[in-house]
């Protein structure tokens, strides 16, 4: 009787869900929301983060900063490139119009609008052929004045009016304030950081360059994002993706985790595993660090609960008795049982402790 009761496997059955469940309770409290427990696991084992740009790096709200026409005045470039830019939905798009609508700019109709994804976009607008969008969209070799803007961490925009050069728009979006300190943390975690945008590669690694990033991948277009994740993963890398944006989907769907910004779209959050309800990308650091505390905790748990069988069935079954010590009372090896259980519980409950580190 003292060997069925002290081998009753209870604290092995205890020791993975109530850590698990302690966990992603915690996770919850701190605004990191893990949808199932493959996902807390999994984050555990991350060494390569990669971010998109726009939104989770940045603002996600990028402006006007310059205006430089060629053969028009600024008034007609800036309208003209909104005009035909307001059937776009792409942030930089939006940008020039907001700029344009802010200067009380009249906006004639776009007709016949098309747009290629992650280049740029055409139109007729007030009767004049209107294309805005990188260069290489209009076939253009890069001015020196889009390279050094593209320096200063800006997004170059050409336009094109009736077959001619215009000019170009410059966009900037700036840093969220705690990108530096959310890339810093995860390097110093030991976690390698990667940002992936569709921007040109002087402007991406100018951004890069302020966050603290170690690595770019530049000019990518939407439906490449998630091949570039698999890359990572086929060099051997676990790969988390950050993203907010329905074309991060499919990356955030590839990666070993996908981990959805709050205040992203519908989307993005369905496709993501871990959803960060603040949106704060210093929660990746978070929800690894919660990840790895919790897993450590289920291995704590296990050894203990192994330990205690191997111990304890030998015992019960008389090896003491062999040597002239006593036999185990059924009582005694009730209480032994019931205290394995509640030590497991116990070390699972610490996770509750667990602390955010100062960024």
């Amino acid at each position: 009787v003292a060997v069925l009761i002290v081998s009753c496997p209870c604290a092995l059955g205890l020791a993975t869900p109530t850590a698990i469940m302690v966990g992603t309770g915690k996770g919850a409290q701190l605004g990191v929301l893990f949808k199932d427990a493959q996902a807390l696991e999994a984050i555990s084992h991350i060494d390569t983060v990669v971010f998109d740009k726009t939104g989770t790096i940045t603002q996600g709200k990028p402006q006007v900063t310059d205006v430089l026409p060629q053969g028009l005045e600024e008034r007609e470039l800036l309208t003209l490139a909104a005009a035909c830019e307001r059937g776009s939905e792409h942030p930089l798009g939006q940008a020039i119009v907001s700029a344009a609508v802010g200067r009380d700019f009249e906006l004639p109709q776009v007709e016949e609008f098309q747009s290629t994804t992650g280049k740029g976009v055409s139109g007729l607008v007030a009767g004049r052929r209107v294309r805005v969008g990188s260069a290489a969209f209009l076939g253009l070799e890069e001015a020196t004045e889009a390279a050094r803007l593209a320096g200063e961490g800006k997004t170059p925009m050409a336009v094109e009016v009736d077959g001619a050069y215009a000019g170009l728009i410059a966009v900037a979006d700036t840093l969220k304030p705690d990108s530096p300190g959310a890339i810093r943390r995860l390097e110093q975690m030991g976690v390698s950081t990667a940002m992936i945008t569709g921007d040109n590669r002087r402007t991406a690694q100018a951004i890069a360059a302020q966050a603290g990033l170690s690595q770019v991948f530049a000019q990518v277009l939407p439906q490449d994002k998630a091949a570039h994740v698999a890359d990572l993963q086929r060099q051997g890398a676990k790969v988390a993706m950050v993203g907010d944006g329905i074309n991060d989907a499919p990356a955030l769907t590839t990666a070993d985790v996908g981990l959805a910004i709050g205040n992203g779209t519908d989307v993005a959050i369905e496709a993501a595993d871990v959803v960060l309800v603040k949106n704060q990308i210093t929660d990746v650091a978070t929800a690894i660090a919660l990840g790895r505390a919790t897993i450590r905790n289920v291995k704590q748990n296990l050894f203990w609960a192994f330990c205690y069988n191997t111990l304890g069935i030998p015992v019960a079954a008389g090896l003491l008795h062999v040597f002239g010590g006593p036999l185990l009372n059924p009582m005694l090896a009730a209480a032994a049982m019931s205290l394995s259980s509640i030590s497991v519980v116990g070390n699972a409950l610490r996770l509750n402790g667990f602390r955010v580190k100062d960024q």
